[in-house]
């Protein structure tokens, strides 16, 4: 019986033709179109850049900042590292010896040194970026902030030897290097993050306007060796930089070390105990000069979320694409030009 209704049920579909659902459906005939057109209004592809220079990447651009204590005693100089550094602060230590926190981000160099120790305003610094934070040493007020845990850091105290090498064409406390080799092995082993999203800086793509200058002198001291020097080289469109009268080059290459952005800036300093060691305001703002493109500019800065970054009239004033070094002076008296 089913057999047969089953027959019927065929031969009806048969004669009535198939329905548009359980027949196939005919292929509409497709008309040729070689060109795809992009709508106008569709999302392009943006460039990546680094977010501490500005500058194309091709690469990837989240590496984490890394933020290296150098030492710049005249019997540590030349260093190693410091032409690759996206932005170097350099501020006075003890006495009238000047210290670099050298930071890190779109180039690695392969090693960077002499390492030296901390203080509680590199610090402060240093998170501006959230960096990691590597020294060979501590004042009591640094080993108090890095023990309490907050910043990521790396102390050669506790690595001499292993991440951290002896260079025996120095002498101690002026002979600690690493690599950055070992910078991400020790991160590793402290469970430390080596990429991250940075901020960038505030960038300009217009021409800086001001006083034309060719050299600018900080004197930190009246002696030379505590003497700074930036000279505008037009083309490279950067500034050399000198240290008592000779060019600040890399130990490792012979590269001369070239910036593109000066920031100099003044903050109360203080000195709080007998080894000299001081207390530097980063909070209050204050004035301060912009050499960029071979002009010099009076500015403002503010400490912005832990960054020192220029104003002027209330309005942020932004970086030439390149690399920076900031300087922090006493006072503005001390910066002299040409």
């Amino acid at each position: 019986m089913k057999q047969w209704l089953f027959a019927i049920s065929c031969a009806a579909l048969l004669l009535g033709g198939c329905t548009a659902e359980s027949g196939p459906k005919r292929a509409e005939p497709v008309k040729p179109n070689p060109v795809q057109e992009q709508p106008s209004d569709s999302p392009r592809e943006e460039k990546q850049t680094f977010p501490l220079t500005g500058l194309p990447a091709e690469e990837d651009v989240h590496q984490r900042v890394i933020g290296v204590m150098i030492n710049n005693h005249p019997k540590a100089r030349p260093q190693s590292g410091l032409g690759q550094a996206d932005i170097v602060y350099e501020v006075l230590a003890e006495g009238d010896i000047t210290r670099f926190l050298a930071l890190y981000q779109s180039e690695l160099p392969e090693r960077v040194g002499p390492v030296r120790s901390a203080r509680d305003y590199y610090i402060d610094l240093s998170d501006g970026y959230h960096a990691l934070y590597v020294c060979h040493g501590w004042s009591p007020k640094a080993k108090v902030r890095l023990e309490q845990g907050e910043t990521d850091y790396l102390n050669g105290l506790f690595y001499d030897g292993t991440l951290f090498q002896r260079a025996s064409f120095r002498k101690a406390p002026h002979n600690s290097y690493i690599t950055f080799a070992n910078i991400e092995k020790g991160a590793v082993q402290n469970g430390y993050a080596w990429t991250d999203e940075v901020d960038p800086l505030p960038f300009r793509d217009d021409e800086p306007s001001g006083e034309n200058v060719g050299t600018v002198h900080i004197l930190y001291s009246h002696r030379a060796y505590a003497q700074v020097e930036y000279r505008y080289a037009p083309e490279q469109k950067g500034y050399y930089r000198y240290s008592g009268g000779e060019q600040t080059i890399d130990y490792d290459t012979n590269d001369p070390v070239i910036v593109q952005n000066v920031l100099i800036v003044a903050a109360r300093h203080r000195v709080i105990d007998s080894y000299g060691r001081r207390d530097i305001d980063l909070t209050s703002g204050g004035k301060g000069y912009l050499l960029q493109n071979g002009v010099i500019q009076p500015i403002e800065w503010k400490n912005v979320a832990g960054r020192l970054l220029p104003y002027r009239g209330g309005d942020p004033v932004g970086f030439v694409p390149g690399k920076t070094w900031i300087n922090i002076v006493p006072e503005l008296e001390i910066v002299q030009w040409k």
